[in-house]
C-alpha cells in the first residue's frame, strides 16, 4: 500500500465522486457490490466513464438514467482480475447510499467500497475471486476491518448486489487459511 491508501498493483484513475471521511472514523466495513455497464456487458469504458463523470447519455440507451450519478467505489474487478482504483481508501468514495451496518448509518462515512465487473444473473469468475482474496487481506492488513458485506446487507430494500452468484464460501475458506 503506497502512502495516501492508494495500492500500488492498482490502476488508479481519479473520481471527483468522493470526499474527506468523518475525522476519528475508523475504516471498519467492506462493501461487495457488481457492476456492469450497459448491464451484463463487460470490458468497456461505462464503469470509468461513470465514476469519473463522463458516461454520455447517447452511447447507450440504459445511459441516459444514470448519466448524471455522482457515483464511485474504491476499487472495481475486471472480470479477468485486474484492478482499478478510483478513490484512495483515505478518502470517503460513495458507493453505498442510504445504508446502515451494526446500527450506524451512511456506511460510505466507515466503508470501503470494491465492485465486482458483472451482475446478478452470472457466476464472478475465478481471476476476480482471487484479486479480491488478496486485495481484502491488503486491506485487513492496514485498516481495522470488522466485516465484509454485501451492498444488499446495508441497503436490503434497494439492492442486490453482489447477487446469488456472489460465492461467500470462498471468502469463508480464504479467511480460514
Amino acid at each position: 500500500m503506497l502512502p495516501g491508501g492508494i495500492v500500488a498493483e492498482a490502476e488508479f484513475i481519479p473520481s471527483p465522486n468522493r470526499d474527506v471521511r468523518p475525522e476519528g472514523m475508523p475504516t471498519e466495513l467492506l462493501v461487495i457490490h457488481n457492476i456492469s455497464l450497459p448491464p451484463g456487458e463487460y470490458g468497456g469504458n461505462g464503469i470509468r466513464e461513470l465514476f469519473t463523470n463522463q458516461l454520455q447519455a447517447g452511447d447507450h440507451p440504459y445511459y441516459a438514467s444514470i448519466h448524471t450519478l455522482k457515483v464511485s467505489a474504491h476499487f472495481v474487478i475486471r472480470r479477468e482480475g485486474e484492478l482499478q482504483q478510483y478513490v484512495s481508501c483515505e478518502a470517503r468514495a460513495w458507493h453505498a447510499g442510504l445504508s446502515q451496518w451494526r446500527g450506524k448509518e451512511r456506511c460510505n462515512d466507515f466503508s470501503i467500497g470494491i465492485e465486482l465487473e458483472g451482475c446478478d444473473d452470472e457466476a464472478f469468475t475465478a481471476a476476480q475471486y482471487q484479486r479480491l482474496c488478496r486485495l481484502i487481506a491488503l486491506l485487513q492488513h492496514h485498516y481495522p476491518i470488522r466485516d465484509i458485506v454485501g451492498h444488499s446487507d446495508i441497503a436490503p430494500t434497494r439492492k442486490t448486489d453482489p447477487g446469488p452468484y456472489f460465492d461467500w464460501k470462498i471468502l469463508a475458506q480464504f479467511k480460514q487459511q
